[in-house]
C-alpha cells in the first residue's frame, strides 16, 4: 500500500472519528501522529468525539495503572525471591546457640518491657511471625517451665475474644488457663474495627529474673565490644 493510499484511508477513518492509535491499529501502519495531524488538519470532527476522546483516556488511564500495579507487583516479588535466596543461610546460623541468644536479645531490645523493678520478661507484639520467632528462640535456648509462662491478650472491644485467644494458644503453643483476662482498649469502643485480619496483641509474660538480666545485660555487651 503507497503512500497515497495510506494516506486516503487514514483521511477516511478520521472522517468517521476514528482516533490516531485506532488508524494506525486498523491500517497496520506506525505513522506519526504528526503526519496524522497534518493530513486531517481541515477535517471537522463528529457529533460526539470529545467525549470518546474523554473515555478513551479514561479507559487508556486506568489500563495504565492495573499495569503499574502488577509490574510493581511483580518487581517486589522478584526482589523477595533475590532476598531469601541471598540470606537463605541465615536459618542454619540460627541453630547456633550464641546466634540464637544474640537474635533473641536483640529482639527484645526492641519489643520486651526492660523495667527492672518488674524482674520478669514481658514481650508483646502484634505479628505472629515476631511472638513464634521470640518463643522458639527463647525455648531453644533456655530450659524453660513452661507453666510459668502467661498471655494477655489486647484487643478492640468489637473483636470475638474467645476466638482470638484460641488463635494466639495455637501459635504460642501456652494452654489457654495459662491466659489473663483479656484488656480492652477503652477507645475502641463503639468504634468498628476496619481491618478484620487484625488479631490483636498478643503479650508474652515469662517469670524468670535470671532470663530477663540476661537478655538486657547482652546487647550492652556487643555494644561496648564493638
Amino acid at each position: 500500500m503507497g503512500r497515497a493510499d495510506i494516506k486516503s484511508k487514514a483521511v477516511s477513518l478520521r472522517r468517521k472519528g476514528r482516533t490516531y492509535s485506532e488508524i494506525c491499529l486498523q491500517l497496520g501502519v506506525d505513522i506519526p501522529k504528526s503526519t496524522l495531524s497534518y493530513w486531517c488538519r481541515e477535517i471537522p470532527l463528529p457529533a460526539g468525539y470529545s467525549k470518546k476522546i474523554r473515555e478513551y483516556n479514561l479507559s487508556s488511564l486506568q489500563r495504565a495503572r492495573v499495569l503499574a500495579v502488577e509490574v510493581k507487583k511483580s518487581l517486589r516479588l522478584k526482589e523477595e525471591k533475590d532476598i531469601r535466596e541471598k540470606n537463605i543461610h541465615l536459618a542454619r546460623k540460627i541453630k547456633d546457640k550464641d546466634s540464637a541468644k544474640i537474635a533473641l536479645a536483640m529482639l527484645y531490645l526492641g519489643e520486651g518491657m526492660k523495667r527492672r523493678e518488674r524482674s520478669s520478661i514481658m514481650f508483646g507484639n502484634s505479628d505472629s511471625v515476631v511472638i513464634s520467632l521470640f518463643l522458639y528462640l527463647l525455648r531453644a535456648i533456655y530450659k524453660i517451665d513452661e507453666s510459668k509462662f502467661r498471655c494477655t491478650l489486647q484487643c478492640r472491644a468489637d473483636q470475638d475474644i474467645e476466638g482470638l485467644e484460641k488463635f494466639w494458644s495455637s501459635v504460642t503453643n501456652i494452654p489457654l488457663n495459662q491466659f489473663y483476662k483479656a484488656r480492652i482498649d477503652p477507645r475502641t469502643i463503639g468504634k468498628p474495627s476496619v481491618k478484620p485480619d487484625y488479631k490483636g496483641v498478643c503479650r508474652i509474660d515469662y517469670f524468670s529474673a535470671k532470663i530477663f538480666s540476661e537478655l538486657l545485660e547482652i546487647p550492652k555487651i556487643i555494644y561496648k565490644g564493638l
